[in-house]
C-alpha cells in the first residue's frame, strides 16, 4: 500500500481476533490498526479487565489458550484458589500469568495513563507491531436487557453463562464517549485505505464501536471500501452467543440476519458482505440490500485460514 496507508480493523471476541491475526500476518508493521471493542470493559476484585483488548494481544503474540481461545496458554490457578479459600468471588477466571497483565494496566491507570498508553505498553511489551487501539478511552458499558432483568455483561455473558433470553442491548456512557484519538487522527490525515469489521458479535462487539458518537458517520464519508465478514456460518456462531441472540430477538439464525442487522443501522456504510460458501443460497437476498457479496470459505481453524481469509477480504478490497 501506499506509505501511510492502512487497514483498519474492528474486531472484538475470539473470532474477531483469529482474522486479526491474519491481517496482521498478511500486512506489514505500519500497515493496519485494529480498532477493539471494550464495552465489556469492567472491574474485578478491584482490577480493570479489559477483556477483548486481552484476547487480541494474546492472539497476536501467540500467548492464548489453544484449548480455551481465551486467557494465556500454560496458565496457572493458585491465586483463584487461595481466593475461593477466602470466599472471594470467582466466577471470572484470572490465572496468575493472566493477573500480571491486569495488575499492570490497572496500577498504569491508577497513576493517570489512558488506556490508549497502556495498550501501547503492553502490546510493546508482548512484541507486537501492528496498532491496537481501544476504542475509546472513555469508559463504555454494554447492558444486556434480559428476562430476567437487565445485567452487565459479564454477568451475563460468564457469571450466567448466557443463560437468560435476551430482548435488547444498551452501551452506558457511549453518548459521552469520544473515538480513540489516535484513530481520529487517521481518519482526519486520510490514512486509511479500507475497513474490515470482523466475524465478531454484530450486538454487543460491533455495535458499540461503531455507535461511537459520529464515528460509523465518518467511516462511511471515507470512500473506502468497507467489508463486513459474517459471524454465523452455517445457522450458527462459530464462537459465543451471536445464534443465540438473534434467535431471541426474533430474527433467523443466518448470515442474511447480521447483513441485514448492518444496512439498517448503519445504511450505506458496509460495500461487501462475505459469507462462507455454506451460505451461498444466501447470496441473491443479502445482495438486495445493496451490498456486493463474497463467498468463501470463513472457518478459521489453523493459521493458514486465517491468512487464506486475510487475503481474501484484502483482494476484496482492491489490496
Amino acid at each position: 500500500m501506499a506509505g501511510g496507508a492502512r487497514v483498519l480493523a474492528l474486531t472484538g471476541g475470539v473470532g474477531g481476533a483469529k482474522l486479526a491475526l491474519g491481517l496482521a500476518r498478511e500486512l506489514g508493521p505500519r500497515e493496519l490498526s485494529l480498532l477493539v471493542n471494550t464495552a465489556d470493559d469492567f472491574k474485578h476484585l478491584g482490577l480493570h479487565i479489559s477483556p477483548d483488548i486481552d484476547t487480541l494481544l494474546y492472539t497476536l503474540s501467540g500467548r492464548s489458550s489453544r484449548e480455551r481461545g481465551w486467557g494465556l496458554e500454560g496458565e496457572t490457578w493458585q491465586v483463584r484458589e487461595a481466593l475461593e479459600n477466602l470466599g472471594a468471588e470467582t466466577w471470572f477466571q484470572l490465572g496468575d500469568r493472566d493477573l500480571a497483565t491486569h495488575l499492570l494496566r490497572s496500577g498504569r491507570l491508577a497513576a493517570g495513563d489512558s488506556l490508549t498508553a497502556v495498550t501501547r505498553l503492553l502490546g510493546r511489551a508482548m512484541g507486537l507491531e501492528p496498532e491496537v487501539l481501544p476504542m475509546s478511552d472513555d469508559p463504555v458499558s454494554t447492558v444486556v436487557h434480559t428476562a430476567e432483568g437487565d445485567l452487565p455483561f459479564q454477568h451475563y455473558f460468564v457469571r450466567r453463562a448466557c443463560e437468560p433470553a435476551v430482548s435488547g442491548f444498551s452501551f452506558e456512557g457511549i453518548e459521552g464517549a469520544a473515538p480513540n484519538p489516535a484513530l481520529l487522527e487517521r481518519l482526519a490525515a486520510g490514512e486509511i485505505a479500507a475497513v474490515v469489521i470482523c466475524p465478531s458479535n454484530p450486538f454487543v462487539s460491533v455495535d458499540p464501536v461503531l455507535q461511537l458518537p459520529g464515528l460509523w458517520q465518518r467511516i462511511a464519508q471515507l470512500s473506502v471500501p468497507v467489508i463486513a465478514v459474517s459471524p454465523i456460518v452455517g445457522g450458527r456462531a462459530i464462537k459465543g452467543p451471536a445464534a443465540k441472540m438473534l434467535a431471541e430477538l426474533g430474527m433467523p439464525v443466518d448470515a442474511g440476519a447480521v447483513a441485514r442487522h448492518y444496512a439498517a443501522r448503519y445504511p450505506g456504510l458496509v460495500d461487501t458482505f462475505v459469507i462462507d460458501s455454506a451460505d451461498a443460497a444466501l447470496a441473491d437476498s443479502i445482495a438486495e440490500l445493496g451490498m456486493a457479496v463474497a463467498v468463501t470459505g470463513t472457518l478459521m481453524e489453523s493459521l493458514d485460514d486465517k491468512r487464506r481469509l486475510a487475503r481474501f477480504v484484502l483482494a476484496r478490497a482492491g489490496l
